[in-house]
């Protein structure tokens, strides 16, 4: 990273970064039959990684990092670092020192396994944690939704309309009150209730009931109708449910669908996305099927030749699609 700030090529140019970095665990990770398990005992296996830092020398080694990290982000930037419940809540001070309390967004839970049934004498532990920080308060959002499901359409929208459509209804009013402006009148002879004002002016619920977009209830209450097929799904919430790969290329790789979330919400095309710890590559492989430059580091060699063997992969399947598709189009034309 230093290398890239001395450069002057990328100082205030990444607008996303995305770090996986050792979890304090005092483990060493192994690789084995071009396999890797979260942690291989077999002494024939090739290392992987150590996870040996522990307290404050893992603490400092992290602090170090993330400033130098920060002067590689632009204004627009945004940063998450996935850890852990041992370590995470000290991972949070250091970002509070470096990125500000004001720039914190979230602390994100993801659910990374199937429920355990171990002996130990605690809960089952089956999520880890994403701490979500910006630069400034002018950082890139592109909201995402995550896709309905059909349960999830019969348990929200459980009425039918007569063309078969379904829909929920929620409240024509909202909290506050409004004493002066239009959404504070009387509309069809109603008032909002004490503490709480339309959500639209009397007009726009005049066209909304003539649109029959109003659902009167027996007792004279509005409500407006909401149709399942006009929402596109529901916004993220802060428990991810992203598991990691059961049978993964490298010790640690997440799921390259949280990943793809979190560059498609918090990068532009042409964005450059920084992955420090990259590990196998999972955060360079999302960005380029998301059409965003990238920068992966990391000091394992065995990572990088995981990362690399996968990126070549990637881009040889990319190249044949495309030139698939530009056979069927010569087709199409001839």
């Amino acid at each position: 990273m230093k290398y890239l700030l001395d450069s002057g090529k990328y100082k205030e140019k990444i607008d996303l970064v995305y770090i996986d970095p050792p979890f304090s665990t005092n483990k060493v990770f192994r690789i084995s039959k071009d396999r890797a398990n979260t942690i291989s005992n077999s002494l024939s296996s090739n290392i992987a990684f150590s996870d040996i830092l522990k307290g404050y020398e893992f603490i400092e080694f992290l602090r170090e990092r993330l400033f130098l990290i920060k002067e590689l982000m632009s204004d627009q930037a945004s940063i998450y670092v996935h850890t852990d419940y041992k370590i995470g809540h000290f991972v949070k001070i250091i970002m509070d020192e470096i990125f500000g309390e004001e720039n914190f967004i979230n602390d994100l839970s993801r659910i990374k396994c199937n429920p355990k049934n171990f002996h130990r004498k605690a809960f089952g532990n089956i999520k880890d944690m994403l701490l979500f920080y910006s630069k400034t308060k002018d950082y890139i959002w592109n909201e995402q939704k995550k896709p309905f499901t059909q349960e999830d359409i019969s348990r929200l929208f459980k009425k039918i309309d007569s063309d078969g459509r379904r829909y929920t209804t929620i409240p024509l009013h909202a909290p506050g009150e409004t004493k002066n402006g239009l959404t504070g009148k009387e509309w069809r002879g109603i008032l909002p209730p004490k503490g709480r004002h339309w959500r639209s002016s009397p007009e726009e619920l005049e066209k909304l009931d003539t649109e029959g977009l109003i659902e009167w209830s027996k007792t004279g209450v509005p409500r407006k109708k909401i149709y399942a097929d006009e929402k596109d799904g529901m916004k993220y919430q802060d428990i991810l449910e992203f598991k990691d790969p059961q049978y993964p290329n490298y010790p640690t790789e997440k799921n390259i669908e949280l990943l793809k979330l979190l560059i498609a919400t918090s990068s532009n095309k042409n964005s450059i996305v920084l992955d420090s710890f990259c590990g196998s590559g999972t955060t360079l492989l999302a960005a380029q099927e998301l059409e965003r430059r990238w920068i992966g580091i990391d000091n394992s060699k065995k990572a990088i030749e995981v990362a690399k063997k996968r990126l070549n992969k990637k881009i040889q399947d990319s190249a044949a699609k495309e030139k698939d598709q530009f056979f069927d189009y010569l087709k199409e034309v001839i």
